[in-house]
């Protein structure tokens, strides 16, 4: 089992899981710099993108941790010998997305207006939230589709494929947001908001269907639903339920997050989009070793081969804050030119660069927390994680920011209080895993 938890093998799959992890940010990021350069309305339109991009990521990351549910079980059938016995649970557990996923799309359209009132936009920013949601909306399911076949190649210990979706993902938006964003003269108009808001439609649209047919072309894995009910079905709901409430919480945060920028003006929600769009963007990159920690976790466990579990564990949370600390300290020299990616609006950029700093700080921190999150959904720990979520955004996030409102301190009020959320939980992780695991790998 040693040769499993190598420099080399840890990489093999952590690498193509940070390209496919980082697919979704940087199609946010695409159409937050495509719209933020928008010759009429760019400010307003970017601070739309980032109010519904923060609404849309809530939904999405609630349901989408049924994608390291998948990932986990099968990874312990893996590593236990005994993976015939789940062959037929992917087909049901990707019904159950879907359904849910359009259960809640259904739910939420008829209410959008009020609900991005909620969130504090007004006037023509709101008229902006809800043309660019009614369209991108529809390609939710198709996401969470997407992410519940990832789990699966994630499972069979497979990222290749993933980042091969992925990829092309990217590219197709980036070129359909080029040419609906902006037109293309004397044969399409430019459709502005709307457009980027199509182009991320037809890029999920375009990784979907790749999603399907690579999972029947490359594994094993039917898709017909032969039982009506999977012994491992009730496991898969309840880790699941217990995610759902890990990312309600874990959204609250950004929400929050976005309602307090949203409340302090329009120049400070398009700053804080631009620096949550790199936050994203950053924290995928990261969660590659997360994601390797998920894959391996779960399948040490199955072995029960607890000495090699531990030093995973060590290696992955060490080379996470290594590229942690490589992203901040390049980032940290370049913040303007970040932010000129993203907008040309000159009071935008003052402000994003007045509290970047702070985003850069936190990202060892936060490697610490997503690489422990990654380990802990691997092998199953869904309830310990719905409860460190809990009590980092109820205990630290929410009180920091009441104390940052009082104290007027704007965006840098805001960042603190999310440094706050990811030292607690980074912190409760490793607590938790040295009392359990490590007696476990002596006795």
């Amino acid at each position: 089992m040693s040769s499993i938890i190598s420099f080399k093998n840890i990489n093999k799959l952590a690498v193509p899981a940070i390209i496919a992890g980082i697919a979704e940010p940087v199609l946010s990021a695409t159409d937050t710099a495509i719209v933020g350069n928008i010759p009429v309305h760019g400010t307003e339109s970017l601070a739309a993108v980032g109010i519904v991009g923060s609404f849309l990521s809530a939904l999405i990351w609630i349901l989408a941790q049924t994608r390291a549910v998948i990932s986990a079980i099968i990874s312990q059938y893996l590593g236990a010998g005994k993976l015939d016995e789940v062959k037929t649970l992917p087909a049901q557990a990707i019904l159950f997305n879907i359904g849910l996923s359009i259960a809640i799309l259904l739910a939420t359209v008829p209410f959008i207006k009020e609900i991005f009132i909620l969130l504090k936009a007004e006037g023509v920013v709101l008229d902006y939230c809800i043309s660019y949601y009614r369209i991108r909306v529809w390609g939710f399911p198709l996401t969470l589709f997407i992410f519940a076949i990832f789990g699966i190649f994630r499972g069979l210990q497979n990222t290749f494929w993933p980042m091969i979706i992925a990829l092309i993902g990217v590219v197709a938006n980036i070129i359909f947001d080029i040419v609906l964003v902006y037109g293309i003269e004397g044969i399409l108009e430019p459709m502005y908001l709307e457009g980027a808001a199509w182009a991320s439609l037809c890029s999920q649209v375009l990784m979907a269907i790749l999603s399907l047919i690579l999972l029947l072309k490359k594994t094993d894995v039917s898709l017909r639903l032969e039982k009506l009910w999977h012994p491992e079905m009730k496991r898969f709901m309840i880790m699941s339920f217990n995610l759902f409430i890990r990312s309600f919480a874990l959204n609250t945060t950004i929400i929050l997050a976005a309602r307090e920028a949203t409340s302090i003006g329009t120049n400070y929600i398009a700053a804080h989009s631009i620096a949550i769009q790199l936050w994203l963007f950053f924290a995928f990159f990261i969660d590659g070793y997360g994601g390797a920690g998920n894959i391996l976790g779960g399948r040490l466990l199955g072995a029960k081969d607890y000495k090699n579990l531990i030093a995973m564990s060590k290696k992955v949370n060490l080379y996470g804050i290594i590229v942690a600390s490589i992203l901040g300290g390049v980032a940290v020299l370049i913040p303007e030119r970040l932010g000129l990616i993203f907008t040309k609006d000159p009071e935008v950029i003052t402000i994003f660069k007045s509290f970047f700093y702070l985003v850069v700080i936190a990202l060892p921190i936060n490697a610490v927390a997503f690489v422990g999150d990654g380990i802990f959904k691997g092998m199953g720990e869904t309830g310990f994680l719905r409860n460190v979520l809990l009590g980092s955004t109820f205990l630290g996030f929410i009180p920091t920011l009441m104390i940052a409102r009082y104290m007027d301190w704007k965006l840098h009020g805001v960042w603190i209080a999310i440094t706050v959320w990811m030292f607690i939980r980074g912190l409760a992780l490793l607590i938790k895993f040295r009392r359990k695991y490590y007696p476990l790998a002596t006795s």
